[in-house]
């Protein structure tokens, strides 16, 4: 299996290339903002270091949500600018996949939508859809004995995951679920600041 996963959704830029038995993982600094500046040149580097290049690979896939909204775009169409170009299928997983993939058991993924408020999805006995939570409605999940994981520190304390192994995982999961890279959408969970500021 060949493929190429990124996930732009956050601060930190993460790209995995797997060559078959070669898997080169990559969860960089912080550089939100920067994601359109770097992306391209990192793909480059991880593709080398996998001894791969882009139309080698069987599918691609990109992390579509929920997290930054520039971030999530710059993602979804890099992915669908590469499969267009090699003819290749893409795959979407979720932001909060890259986090909960990277551990096992009931767990609650969780991403920092601000003003005590989080994206949240669960995972193993009672998966559920991501969903836009206030911290009340997290501690719930808490209580009922999911483990809390997140990418980044949070106000709710929680397991920071490698969210490098974690897309790995996901994709591997999905990676059946391939579509056209047409259909590829991001997953908004609440409008953006400019449109609730409208």
């Amino acid at each position: 299996m060949k493929f190429l996963a990124i996930d732009t959704s956050g601060a930190r830029l993460t790209l995995v290339a797997v060559n078959g038995d070669t898997v080169v993982k990559q969860r960089g600094e912080a550089c939100a903002q920067m994601h359109s500046v770097k992306l391209m040149g990192e793909i480059e580097r991880v593709l080398a270091l996998a001894h791969l290049t882009a139309q080698e690979c069987d599918f691609f896939a990109c992390t579509v949500g929920p997290g930054s909204f520039t971030g999530i775009r710059i993602g979804i169409a890099t992915v669908k600018g590469l499969c267009l170009a090699c003819e290749k299928k893409a795959v979407a997983v979720t932001s909060l996949d890259a986090i909960a993939y990277a551990e096992t058991g009931n767990r609650v993924a969780l991403i920092d939508a601000l003003h005590g408020n989080y994206y949240a999805c669960a995972y193993g006995a009672e998966t559920e859809p991501p969903e836009f939570m206030t911290g009340e409605q997290v501690n719930a999940y808490l209580a009922r004995g999911f483990a809390p994981l997140s990418a980044a520190e949070l106000e709710i304390p929680s397991k920071c995951t490698d969210t490098a192994e974690g897309l790995y995982r996901a994709v591997l999961a999905k990676q059946n679920e391939r579509a056209d890279a047409r259909d590829l959408t991001a997953l908004y969970l609440r409008k953006s600041s400019a449109e609730e500021q409208r």
